[in-house]
């Protein structure tokens, strides 16, 4: 069973995106923080990340960052959830690793399609 990290810092998104996750049949994290997301990270190793802009203590682009020059993390899917959905914002994600970026508000469906393909994507390595 694949693990999902979600890290947001809005309780209400991340209870309903935890509960979306487990009855699509992951396994799930969660972290309001990034320094929380960080010691998921390294204790959990989980499958693909979900992973807001704001954050209290970092931004989600700088965590970005901290994933991508983690060689463990180098090919870990990342999803950009956020409610900044400029253009711009969404380039910086992208350019800075993101696998994908999704706007809110959105469609559970196309979210839970979306974790779905980027994980079959990634080679099974047990």
């Amino acid at each position: 069973m694949a693990q999902v990290l979600i890290v947001d810092d809005e309780p209400n998104i991340l209870l309903s995106l935890e509960f979306l996750m487990q009855r699509s049949g992951f396994q799930v994290l969660t972290a309001a923080t990034g320094a929380q997301a960080r010691e998921h990270l390294e204790a959990s190793h989980p499958d693909i990340v979900l992973l807001d802009i704001s954050l209290p203590d970092t931004s989600g682009f700088e965590l970005l960052e901290e994933i991508r020059a983690n060689p463990a993390c180098t090919s870990l899917p990342v999803i950009m959830l956020t409610a900044h959905g400029r253009e711009v914002e969404k380039e910086k994600g992208i350019a800075l690793g993101a696998n994908d970026y999704v706007t809110k508000p959105f469609s559970t469906q196309e979210l839970v399609t979306r974790v779905q393909s980027l994980l079959a994507q990634i080679p099974d390595g047990d």
